[in-house]
């Protein structure tokens, strides 16, 4: 990626935080963010009302699929016969790669499955369709029939997908310095087996529809953006395709927690979660105007809406000498959560203070952990 280019939202960023795969894998393998961003989501499922054919839902950036895969065990408990119709966004090939290795034993275990996964923006990717006619031009579009009765003949058949995912799931520097697609693509997933059930779910191009009765942004944006960015470009038109009962629930982090407590002892002025949900609301609120009418779009109280997830360490980093793993990790989570830039990382390490300071922390709170926060948009009852 170019260095020094705006973000789109009013902040100066050279390489873009996650792009370096090296520090995401490290900070989603160190960490439990994962694990506790699914329990929150779970916790919508009693409130959503699905309507026939299917429960709807959408996943606003994948990722490496847990947190969707935790998602869909949870689904099956609860709407246990209900057909599923789930969308997944994820412009990083390698993300899909790792999301796709997480469905198997969900295709095994809930057979009325509709599984999509698309590179569109958030503007394009609940219907499945470019907004515009040179991109949706070169729309690629793959249907996959998986054929068999057990989690390995799928995986098979979804490990046979690497090809079409190198020749479609490209990327290039967009105007802000943003990766955005080379060529649009979909791939739906589905069972042999249950296709004549989920004929009337599986989408067709040019002809899928929205309406989905769940909605997750987890980590959709960059956290210096403005919330005009935020609200404008990717929570607004995600809310917009909720169906009448629908709930989109977003996260972002929050700070107030010992991560940025060890950013601040080597950068001390640094303000990296400028807008909090209260400040993302009033900007959604701001862009539909009088549509928002149409939507409950709740505060809550920050008992609810906030919630921790921890660096895992090992009993002895907690009592004794810490580690010089545990210190990388601690590290390395710490500056990705708050989403520190390539260049003032290297100035950092090439200074050393980072060790003593990462050990400071960790001896004084016994751990690392960090704080998010959600939010629900609920889009009225007709």
């Amino acid at each position: 990626m170019k260095k020094n280019k705006k973000d789109g939202g009013g902040g100066q960023i050279g390489e873009r935080f996650f792009d370096n795969r090296q520090k995401y894998l490290m900070f989603v393998n160190t960490c439990s963010e994962k694990r506790e961003i699914g329990r929150r989501i779970a916790r919508e499922l009693p409130h959503i009302h699905p309507r026939p054919p299917a429960v709807r839902v959408f996943d606003a950036g994948v990722g490496d699929g847990t947190v969707l895969a935790a998602l869909m065990r949870s689904m099956h408990r609860r709407f246990l016969t209900m057909p599923f119709y789930v969308v997944a966004k994820e412009i990083s090939i390698e993300d899909v790669r790792l999301a796709l290795d997480e469905m198997p034993d969900r295709l095994f275990e809930h057979p009325a499955t509709v599984l999509v996964f698309t590179n569109l923006t958030y503007a394009e990717s609940p219907w499945l369709t470019a907004r515009s006619s040179a991109a949706a031009a070169k729309l690629v579009w793959k249907n996959v029939a998986l054929r068999g009765s057990s989690a390995d003949e799928f995986h098979e058949q979804i490990a046979g997908l690497q090809s079409f995912l190198s020749d479609n799931w490209q990327v290039e520097s967009g105007k802000h310095g943003n990766p955005v697609y080379q060529r649009p693509a979909v791939l739906v997933l589905y069972r042999e087996d249950h296709r004549f059930l989920l004929d009337p779910i599986i989408p067709r191009p040019g002809a899928a529809r929205a309406d989905f009765d769940l909605i997750v942004a987890a980590q959709p944006y960059r956290a210096r953006a403005s919330a005009t960015f935020k609200a404008e470009k990717v929570i607004g038109p995600l809310a917009r395709a909720l169906r009448p009962g629908g709930r989109l629930v977003g996260i972002h982090s929050c700070g107030g927690d010992p991560g940025l407590e060890l950013v601040r002892k080597v950068w001390p002025r640094e303000n990296p979660f400028p807008v909090n949900r209260r400040d993302l609301l009033k900007a959604v609120r701001k862009f539909f105007g009088t549509e928002a009418r149409q939507y409950n779009m709740p505060v809550g109280a920050d008992g609810r809406a906030k919630f921790r997830y921890d660096l895992h360490t090992l009993p002895t980093d907690r009592h004794s000498m810490i580690g010089t793993s545990t210190v990388l990790a601690a590290w390395n989570a710490a500056t990705y959560v708050a989403q520190i830039e390539e260049k003032r990382l290297e100035q950092a390490i090439l200074e050393n203070a980072y060790v003593s300071a990462t050990r400071e922390v960790l001896q004084k709170h016994g751990g690392l952990w960090f704080n998010d926060e959600s939010y629900v948009i609920a889009r009225k009852e007709l």
